[in-house]
């Protein structure tokens, strides 16, 4: 309950809200983490995963946050006096330049305006300018709702020297990712968002390209964060260091879940209900952030209209209803809200955040028809004929 003995409702792009289903997975009994009972609990959620992620690589686990495992791909392929092309179009591209320059290296930058998508042209370009170790990338944009290309990006970087290097944090389990298919090289995810887990999990799957140039010695000094520590570990069904056994428990049972609801309806189900949750929005007169030309599944980003500010809705939402979304920590402060579309949410989720967006606005002084968002969103929830 909030403050307010409201129902608490989570409704951020991340961290999500855990199921009881895999609440209850958390709470499975401790066991030795080099044991044989917890091999074949790490053994079942690596085959699990890898149609998530789109590889046949093995999966491996770490005990972090999104942002360990950014920094932990950089470290592993980035050596002293290497340099990256970064691609940036908002918070989590500028993150990536950021672990870059905190470990002393080159990050150069193809930069777009947030909210758009970096020309794919301009990376074939740049690569033949410039002699880059890896072009690094931010598959779904949460700051922003923009989704990167990645087949096209994997096809101009796939015949260069360079490797593809791609955070899907807010995108796995939630988006299409066919990370073999598409040649990207290193893919990092964590727990927190579509896969519907509380935080504290990263993962990482590399490519037979990528392991070409870590086994030979690329890469900054490492301990922690060693990708060929972790490989020897995950093949005995373990972690390099003492195992988050009850993340991995969770996660086990939320790939379990992703499997029986089938994963093209996953896919679908996110798919259906960020468009209906755009559609009800844009017909109360609000208009969506994102320019790219591939909007996220798992996240809607809506512009503020002048005199209301995204952080008055942020408040009014957790005030008046209980129910967290987010605004902006960037330079899109107050000018952007931000309401999360993925894991295990229903209809009925949508609709609520509809009804509650309509009530803030009004509450704050934007004129709101009634019944059009709402109507705008049941078209868009009906299955297409």
């Amino acid at each position: 309950m909030t403050k307010n003995n409201k129902p608490y409702r989570l409704r951020l792009p991340g961290p999500t809200a855990v199921p009881e289903q895999i609440r209850m997975a958390l709470a499975e009994p401790v066991v030795a983490h080099r044991g044989p009972e917890f091999a074949e609990v790490m053994a079942e959620t690596g085959q699990l995963i890898k149609p998530i992620l789109g590889t046949a690589n093995d999966v491996m686990a770490f005990t972090s946050s999104g942002t360990g495992v950014m920094e932990a791909a950089i470290a592993n392929v980035l050596a002293p006096g290497d340099k990256a092309l970064v691609l940036v179009n908002g918070q989590f591209g500028d993150r990536f330049v950021q672990i870059i320059e905190g470990l002393n290296l080159q990050a150069d930058t193809l930069e777009a305006p947030w909210g758009e998508a970096v020309a794919v042209d301009e990376i074939a370009k740049a690569l033949q300018d410039g002699d880059y170790r890896a072009v690094v990338a931010v598959h779904n944009e949460s700051s922003t709702g923009a989704v990167a290309d990645l087949e096209a990006i994997g096809s101009a970087v796939r015949d260069s020297d360079a490797l593809l290097v791609v955070d899907s944090v807010s995108g796995a389990g939630g988006l299409e990712l066919q990370q073999d298919d598409w040649g990207v090289d290193v893919l990092v995810t964590a727990s927190q968002k579509a896969l519907m887990c509380p935080p504290g999990l990263g993962l990482a799957s590399v490519s037979e390209k990528a392991w070409n140039v870590i086994e030979n010695g690329a890469g900054q000094a490492r301990f922690y964060w060693d990708f060929r520590r972790a490989r020897e570990s995950a093949a005995k069904g373990q972690t390099a260091f003492t195992s988050p056994m009850p993340l991995i428990y969770g996660l086990r049972e939320s790939l379990r879940m992703i499997h029986a609801e089938g994963w093209p309806n996953t896919l679908a189900r996110h798919r259906r209900l960020s468009s209906a949750l755009r559609a009800g929005v844009q017909a109360l007169g609000l208009a969506v952030f994102t320019k790219s030309p591939m909007l996220s599944d798992t996240v809607c980003v809506f512009e503020m209209p002048d005199g209301i500010d995204g952080s008055a809705i942020v408040r009014h939402f957790y005030e008046t209803y209980g129910t967290v979304i987010a605004g902006s920590r960037s330079k899109l402060r107050g000018k952007v809200i931000r309401i999360g579309t993925m894991g295990c949410i229903t209809d009925e989720d949508i609709r609520l955040d509809l009804e509650q967006l309509e009530g803030a606005l009004s509450e704050l002084g934007w004129s709101v028809e009634g019944g059009v968002g709402q109507a705008a969103l049941e078209a868009a929830l009906q299955p297409a004929n």
